[in-house]
């Protein structure tokens, strides 16, 4: 059963860090490529940042690249967003998605979690 679990959320200061974890099954932790995205208040959900099921290959989207970092480690079932120098703009819910094949920004994933919330207070 493929299921996937966010983690990490919370209320933050502009400039602090956070990191959110995705578990997943070890179904998805071998092959499957890991996704994060986010929805703002008022906004559509958009794409984060992208890791291919090695590892090898990530995407980032250029509103957060350089400051947060996607991550996986297999073993422990397990796929990371390590956000750091947060803005008040990346306020929103967090949602981490996985596929067996597919790799891009778009919604077409086959699996999602249900969301972690992440504040950044000014």
């Amino acid at each position: 059963q493929v299921r996937l679990v966010e983690s990490g959320g919370g209320l933050v200061q502009a400039g602090e860090s956070l990191r959110l974890s995705c578990a997943t099954s070890a179904q998805i932790a071998s092959r499957y490529v890991m996704a994060w995205f986010r929805q703002a208040p008022g906004k559509e959900r958009a794409i984060v940042a992208i890791i291919s099921w090695s590892g090898d290959n990530t995407f980032y989207a250029d509103s957060v690249k350089g400051r947060f970092t996607i991550s996986r480690d297999n073993a422990k079932n397990t796929v990371y967003l390590q956000m750091n120098s947060l803005k008040l703009e990346d306020t929103a819910v967090y949602y981490c998605a996985a596929d067996s094949q597919y790799y891009g920004i778009g919604d077409e994933y086959d699996y999602w979690g249900q969301g972690t919330q992440v504040t950044v207070s000014s």
